[in-house]
Formats: C-alpha cells, sequence, structure tokens
C-alpha cells in the first residue's frame, strides 16, 4: 500500500510538472479565459494525469508479476510431470509382468523391459507398430491365433482377460504360456485414449502344476498298485504253491511235469511283475540277498525281447562276482534300460551286454576305493540321445515320448542308489546309448545254489510251525507244503489267534519251533505287532515275517522289529522249508 502510495506521490509531482505545458496548451486555446480557469485547470489535468499514469504502472506492475508466478507454477509443474513420466517409465520398465500401452489405433506406444525380453522387439522397433506384430498370441490346443486384445477392449471399454490356454510367440519362435488382462486408459474427461495389456509367464507355473496333478494320480495309482500288487500275491502264493505240490505227486516222466514246470515259472514270472508294481508304489527299498547277476540279467533280457526283432549279446564271464542285491528290482532296472534301447531301434537291432569284474575303481570318483564291483555296459545303436537331454534322463517325469511318464528311469536311478551303487549314460545322436552300472560285490563269497529237487528225506528237521496269514487259501497250502518235509503245522487266522495258540503250547511245554506271521492282516492284528507280544511270552521265540508287500521297510529291516527272518510272497516250497531249516539250525 506505502509502495503505491508513494508512486501516486510521484506521479502526482509529475502532474506538477506537466502544469506548465498544460498552462500553456490551455493558453493556446483559450486566450481569452479569466485568470482563474487559466492556471487551475492545468493544474487539475496534470494532477488527474499523472495519478492515471500511477494507476496504469500499479497494474502492469500486478499484471506483470502473475505472469511471472504463472510462468513459474507451469515450470514447476513441467518439472513434475517429468518426474511423473520418468518414474512411471522406470515403474513399467522394472516391473515383474510384461506391459504394453496402445493408442486408439492399437499401435504400441510403450513396451516394458520384459516385454523386450520375452517378444525380441526393443521399444524403437515396437513403437508404431501394430500389436498384433509384436504380441503374437495363439491358442496353445489349436495353433489359431487369438482375438486381437486390443480391438477387445476398445469395443467393450472394459477389463478383459484372455483365454485360457494362450501361447505368446517371441520373434525368435520361443513359446511362453502367459495369463493377463487388458484394460481401457481413461483421460481426465473420461474419454479413452488407448489401452494397457498386462500379462505375466506362467509356463513355470503350468508345469508345476502339471507335476502336482502327475504326482497326485501317481500317489493314486501307486496305492491302487500296492493294493493290487498285496492280493495278486496272495494269489499267486496259492497257485505257485499247489503247483509245486503238484509236482512233488507226479513222475518227471509224466506228460503232465514239464506243463507244470511251465505254469511254475509263468507264476515266478508273475510274481516279478508285482514286484515292478510295488516299487512303483512305495519307491523300494531292497530286500537284498546274495545272489548271481548272469541269470537275472539273461532272464530279463530274453523277457523283455521276446517277440521282437531286436536281439541281445551277452558276453558276461564265468567267474562275475555275487552281489546283494534285491533280484526283482534289478531285474526292473534291466528290463527298463532294455525296453528303452528297443524304442531307439524301432527296425530292429543289437542289444551289447558285457559284465565285469571291478577291483580298481581308482579312475571313477564316485565309487568307493574300498569296495569291489561288479560293471554292467548295455549299449545300443539307435538313434541316442540329444546333448540337451542327456542331464536330464533320470530326472522324475522327464520324457521324451508322447506316451511316456518319465518315470522308468527315474526308478532305475532310485533302486541302484538304494543298492549303493551307480547308473550313468553315455550317448551319441545315430551311433547309440550306452548305460553303465555299477553295483557292489558281494562281501559273503561264493553263493551256495540252492537246490531245486524235491528230496523230502535229505537232513530234515521236523518241526513244529504255526502259520498266521488272514487268507485261508494260504494257510492250507502252506500247510500242505510244510507237511511234505515232516513238519507238524498249526494255523491262525490273526495276530490275536497266533499269540493265544502260541502261549497254550509254550505253557504246556509243548512249545511252537517256529511261527510264519503274515504282516499285514485285515481287520485284525498283524505281524507287526503280534511278534512284540510273543516276544513278551518267550524272548527266544523264533519268527519268521512274511508279505505280498516285499519292499515293506519291516521285510528289509526284519531284525530291528524282533523277526529272525523274512520272506516274500508268493514262496516256493524249497526256498521255505531252506529258510526254516537255517533258522533251526
Amino acid at each position: 500500500m506505502r509502495k503505491n502510495l508513494s508512486y501516486r506521490i510521484k506521479y502526482f509531482i509529475l502532474g506538477i510538472f506537466l502544469f506548465p505545458i498544460f498552462a500553456r496548451i490551455n493558453f493556446i486555446g483559450s486566450g481569452h479565459a479569466d485568470d482563474y480557469y487559466r492556471y487551475i485547470a492545468p493544474l487539475i489535468i496534470g494532477s488527474i494525469a499523472g495519478f492515471l499514469i500511477g494507476k496504469m504502472k500499479d497494474r502492469w506492475v500486478s499484471k506483470t508479476k502473475l505472469l511471472e508466478k504463472e510462468i513459474e507454477k507451469r515450470k514447476i509443474i513441467e518439472k513434475e510431470l517429468i518426474s511423473q513420466r520418468e518414474s512411471l517409465t522406470v515403474t513399467l520398465r522394472s516391473i515383474g509382468d510384461g506391459v504394453i500401452t496402445t493408442d486408439l489405433k492399437g499401435k504400441i506406444v510403450l513396451i516394458n523391459k520384459i516385454t523386450e525380453e520375452q517378444t525380441g522387439w526393443s521399444q524403437k522397433e515396437a513403437f508404431g507398430k501394430q500389436i498384433q506384430e509384436v504380441f503374437k498370441i495363439i491358442n496353445e490346443k489349436t495353433g489359431e491365433p487369438c482375438e486381437n486384445p486390443v480391438e477387445k477392449v476398445l469395443s467393450t471399454k472394459k477389463i478383459i482377460s484372455l483365454a485360457n490356454h494362450t501361447v505368446l510367440i517371441a520373434k525368435d519362435g520361443t513359446r511362453l504360456a502367459i495369463e493377463d488382462s487388458g484394460a481401457p486408459i481413461f483421460d481426465n474427461e473420461s474419454k479413452i485414449i488407448g489401452t494397457v495389456l498386462v500379462y505375466r509367464d506362467v509356463t513355470e507355473k503350468k508345469r508345476t502344476a502339471e507335476k502336482l496333478i502327475k504326482i497326485e494320480k501317481l500317489e493314486s495309482i501307486g496305492i491302487l498298485a500296492g493294493g493290487i500288487a498285496h492280493d495278486f500275491n496272495n494269489i499267486l502264493s496259492a497257485i505257485l504253491g499247489n503247483i509245486e505240490l503238484a509236482k512233488t505227486y507226479t513222475d518227471s516222466t509224466n506228460r503232465a511235469f514239464p506243463l507244470l514246470e511251465e505254469a511254475k515259472k509263468a507264476s515266478i514270472r508273475a510274481k516279478d511283475l508285482t514286484n515292478q508294481l510295488l516299487t512303483f508304489s512305495k519307491g523300494g527299498i531292497p530286500v537284498k540277498q546274495t545272489s548271481s547277476i548272469k541269470q537275472i540279467i539273461t532272464d530279463s533280457a530274453n523277457f523283455v525281447l521276446h517277440g521282437s526283432s531286436v536281439i541281445c549279446s551277452h558276453k558276461i564271464p564265468e567267474d562275475l562276482w555275487q552281489a546283494d542285491i534285491d533280484a526283482s528290482q534289478i531285474s526292473q532296472v534291466i528290463q527298463n534300460i532294455i525296453i528303452n534301447a528297443c524304442h531307439s531301434m524301432p527296425k530292429g537291432g543289437v542289444i551289447n551286454i558285457l559284465c565285469e569284474n571291478i577291483s580298481n575303481t581308482d579312475k571313477e570318483t564316485l565309487l568307493s576305493p574300498d569296495q569291489k564291483y561288479i560293471k554292467i555296459s548295455i549299449s545300443d545303436s539307435g538313434c541316442g540321445i540329444q546333448k540337451k537331454n542327456i542331464n536330464k534322463i533320470f530326472d522324475p517325469y522327464f520324457s521324451t515320448k508322447e506316451e511316456g511318464s518319465g518315470l522308468g528311469l527315474a526308478i532305475c536311478h532310485s533302486i541302484i542308489s538304494q543298492h549303493e551303487g551307480s547308473i550313468s549314460v553315455q550317448s551319441e545322436i545315430n551311433r547309440g546309448t550306452t548305460f553303465t552300472i555299477y553295483l557292489p560285490a558281494s562281501t559273503e563269497g561264493t553263493q551256495n545254489t540252492i537246490s531245486t529237487d524235491y528230496d523230502t528225506n535229505k537232513n530234515n528237521h521236523h518241526a513244529k510251525i504255526m502259520i498266521m496269514d488272514d487268507e485261508k487259501m494260504i494257510r492250507d497250502v502252506a500247510k500242505q507244503m510244510l507237511e511234505q518235509f515232516g513238519h507238524k503245522v498249526l494255523s491262525a487266522k490273526d495276530g490275536n489267534e497266533a499269540i493265544r495258540i502260541y502261549k497254550e503250547h509254550f505253557k504246556n511245554n509243548y512249545p511252537i519251533d517256529v511261527i510264519i506271521m503274515d504282516l499285514t492282516i485285515r481287520e485284525g492284528m498283524g505281524g507287526k505287532d503280534a511278534v512284540r507280544k510273543i516276544l513278551q511270552i518267550n524272548p527266544e521265540a523264533k519268527i519268521i515275517v512274511a508279505s505280498g508287500y516285499s519292499n515293506d521297510p519291516i521285510m528289509s529291516n526284519y531284525k530291528d522289529y524282533g523277526f529272525e527272518a523274512s520272506i516274500a510272497k508268493p514262496f516256493q516250497l524249497m526256498t521255505l522249508n531252506n529258510l526254516i531249516q537255517s533258522i533251526l539250525k
């Protein structure tokens, strides 16, 4: 206010100075006027002029300051806009999802870093391109192009999502499974000025989900397989037992004798099949016995290659060491590898199997230097394995075959690892593949060959034996089998009955010598619980655990549970008697 007043005083003084000018003008214009108007009028006019000039100056200064403030304000707004734009650009480029913005014509305005990496287009290349050129999407199942998401957003003016099974095809042909959404971009007046697409790569997510589904299915199948194998082994026990009993009543010259022998072999082969089901269902803790590898390899190869155009060449030394193995599991490994070899030679070929004793393991870093090994090499001349897949073939669920489950070689690796050995593979495209297996040699020396002759008079210890099983047919056939060797046999349907019978005989000083207990009893006490209670009655009781679940951990670690030995169903006549004789000694 004071500043404005000083301006007006100055311009008033200026008006006084202008007085002579206006007076001169007045004198010139009005020579006949009286002295009052001649002197006062110029003074008034000069003062008013000075005041008006001051007023105009005030307004000019005020407007100039307002303009300066507006310019400064706009500069601040411009800086904020630049800062916001930079921040938005940084945010979009660093976000984990792909982002694409377009104008109303579907031309690309901006893509972020993720989109650049996944599509193969840079921001500079993509700018101004139609969305379909950069963001190529098809239906995974049909291969047909998907609906243009920009057009759908512009037509609906709503947020949209892509259909399921959408695949993004990059510039180099790479395919990614994606999930995304599109939305319109509005200005301050709620008018659409463009669209924004946000999508994410769900390829790994889909793979994980598919694996989980596979695992759930396999777990269900595994439970089913385990149950089927258990029941099937019980049935096989009756079949195999009756076949062997029939052979004891049949002379070797009888025409029925070779037929019974073939039926026996078929039953044993069926037993191996159920053991594979059990390995699949439980992962396979091996029940090891000192065995010859040679017979397992030849039998497994002949079984798989029967009727095929592929032949097998064996080179197995006679002095090949024994190994502590689960014969059925090692048979499964050999069969799986040979099956893969057959698939790699659809037009036929030769599989070479080479075995050797290895005492020097210096060249094999994965083997123990203090252990002797049996080396098994299985080679084919098939199509080979690609280098990118060579390190994945033992991974669960990895398969290059559309119909494959990807479990065969994974189970092989698991079985060999459980046997404290190693398995590896070398391959060349169109030259063939070689699988190399190392198994620890047995420290027990040469294994005595078990005779298959039914000599019922051969130094047998006659004993009182109790069979505990919930299947009547198994109790009956086992009773007849053991009676062939002169044993007295008692039967029990479950653990409670077995405990009662054992307690009665023990109190009457007429103890039972050996008990054969089924591990799993439906709706009753099984062997795991019954053995503890019988050992409380007599800590010296000799009890054998038997089960159709041959891969149950108790079967492998039977001593930890109080059992003297274990035997897997279906058991053969001589195998059962030899086991009893070894316990009675």
